[in-house]
């Protein structure tokens, strides 16, 4: 099913805003307590600065690649009274901050070095979405700056008292910097990262299990157009994956490597070079994110960290992030971040506010939820876990789904009340005798499978190349925060296509059944 051409500009009219579908406002929220404003005179003394740095050339290129940033001090700040510094950037498409949108970090006595990435507004070269060679590069190029400037805070030579904010985009740079320190210089020299809707594996996120999310792969490619962002051969590889139904890997003759090419680009890769982040962060994630999906932080904060860091750090899932229309199968809509207004008495940039006080100032914020994952549901409930791990399993029986046509099917899970909050899955035994075998899954809320609803717009497929006959299998379902109230069901959704995987599901009619299926809940409450 296609999207129409308006949706598709309102997404990546969103995409270059960087949060897509962000969690509401405290002007969107009446609940919420906004953040006090400060006094014109403090407001008056901020000054602002612009410029570039020099970082490393493009590959195979020798001219040196202008990253260009804007500074502003904030009122007070001098070389006797040095203050901590927050690095932001945008999302994809975007650039760098003007003061408005960082007004709160000055209000609160930060300064603030915003810029824009690679490949975007005023910088030059191509984007490489996060190369840790290139991207990472830059980025300690500017924690350099940032260490040069005398009213900024000192721990020690060239090491600045730093914070990061930024969502998916911006959240990315914030990974790959602070891992790139840490290589080169055994700390990650930040001292507090707050990311939001970001990625842990980007080819999963664009392609899990190697189905291209289409929808996404397109609208990013075409956000990147205006600037000529990406390198040429990404534009080729994307219109490949859509048209072959496989992300590509260069195994077909003639067309991209794309594995390779994101090897490197996220925590992922890091982490599996045997480096943790020991530094405190708020992270925040869309349970509604339909591209760097709730899974994806979950895996940030139980890879890409240490225990000790995890201690001292705060997870908060809200009903937002990077969202389209779900039409087939049916989604919901929401956007609310009750835990940001339960932990910090406001949205989550007053959230971020208050961290930074704590981890940056060392202030008595009373701040609450430290070493917790906090999880918006869609009725706008927050439910605190200590673990997404499934706890609970439930015998389904036989599940089954027509493949490359036809509507979704739903099988009883579960009846309400319960409440389920973490990464699900099923197993069972998969027959399916087509080739490139395709089929979505994922978790739905009705009183009957007739009106079923999925849970937080996410499902996830599985990609059999060959006949499958009567073979064990888990297959995963998308991580959920939901509330399913007494007198409907939770049930499990199966489906052959999926609009946000357009062309994606199986190129020739057939069958997937599971028997004998057992789904793993996470279940509060247990």
């Amino acid at each position: 099913m296609r999207r129409t051409t308006s949706t598709l500009l309102a997404t990546l009219a969103l995409l270059a805003g960087g949060l897509a579908a962000a969690p509401s406002s405290p002007a969107a929220d009446p609940a919420a307590a906004p953040v006090a404003p400060a006094d014109s005179s403090i407001r008056a003394g901020v000054t602002q600065r612009d410029g570039c740095v020099s970082s490393v050339p493009e590959p195979g290129e020798s001219t040196p690649v202008d990253i260009c940033w804007t500074v502003f001090k904030p009122a007070g700040a001098s070389a006797r009274r040095p203050v901590p510094m927050v690095l932001h950037s945008h999302g994809w498409g975007g650039s760098r901050a003007a003061r408005g949108e960082v007004q709160a970090f000055l209000d609160a006595g930060y300064g603030v070095l915003t810029f824009d990435q690679r490949g975007f507004g005023a910088s030059g070269g191509h984007a490489h979405v996060e190369d840790p060679a290139l991207e990472g590069r830059d980025v300690r190029r500017l924690v350099r700056l940032a260490a040069g400037l005398p009213w900024v805070q000192q721990d020690g030579p060239g090491d600045p008292r730093l914070g990061a904010i930024g969502g998916s985009y911006g959240g990315g740079y914030q990974y790959v910097g602070a891992f790139e320190l840490l290589r080169t210089r055994g700390t990650p020299v930040f001292d507090a990262l707050a990311p939001q809707i970001t990625w842990h594996d980007l080819s999963q996120s664009l392609a899990p299990s190697g189905v291209v999310r289409t929808e996404w792969a397109l609208a990013l490619s075409a956000a990147s157009l205006p600037s000529d962002a990406l390198p040429p051969r990404v534009y080729k590889a994307l219109v490949e994956g859509a048209a072959l139904g496989t992300w590509p890997d260069g195994s077909i003759p003639g067309t991209e490597d794309m594995v390779s090419f994101f090897r490197r680009n996220g925590p992922r890769w890091h982490v599996g070079q045997g480096r943790r982040l020991d530094i405190p962060m708020l992270l925040g994630q869309g349970t509604t994110d339909g591209l760097f999906p709730l899974e994806q932080g979950f895996r940030n904060w139980q890879q890409a960290m240490t225990a000790g860091a995890r201690r001292r750090s705060i997870f908060v899932g809200y009903n937002g992030g990077h969202v389209l229309p779900a039409v087939l199968p049916a989604g919901t809509t929401a956007d609310t971040d009750p835990c940001s207004r339960k932990l910090a008495g406001g949205d989550f940039e007053r959230l971020t506010v208050r961290f930074l006080d704590h981890v940056l100032k060392g202030r008595r914020t009373t701040l609450r939820g430290f070493g917790r994952m906090h999880l918006a549901t869609p009725g706008g409930t927050c439910t605190t876990i200590r673990t997404p791990r499934a706890n609970t399993a439930v015998e389904v029986g036989t599940v089954a789904t027509l493949e490359g046509v036809g509507t979704p099917l739903s099988y009883e899970v579960a009846q309400g009340p319960i409440r389920v909050a973490g990464t699900p899955y099923l197993t069972g035994t998969m027959t399916a005798l087509g080739v490139q075998n395709r089929a979505f899954y994922g978790l739905a809320v009705g009183t009957s499978p007739l009106d079923a609803r999925l849970v937080q717009n996410n499902v996830l497929p599985i990609d059999e190349p060959r006949p499958v006959l009567g073979e064990a299998r888990r297959v995963a379902l998308p991580s959920v925060a939901v509330d399913v109230p007494a007198g409907q069901n939770l049930y499990l959704l199966a489906t052959p296509v999926s609009d946000t995987f357009v062309l994606m599901g199986s190129r020739l009619p057939g069958a997937v059944t599971i028997e004998d299926t057992i789904v793993h809940l996470p279940v509060v409450g247990r």
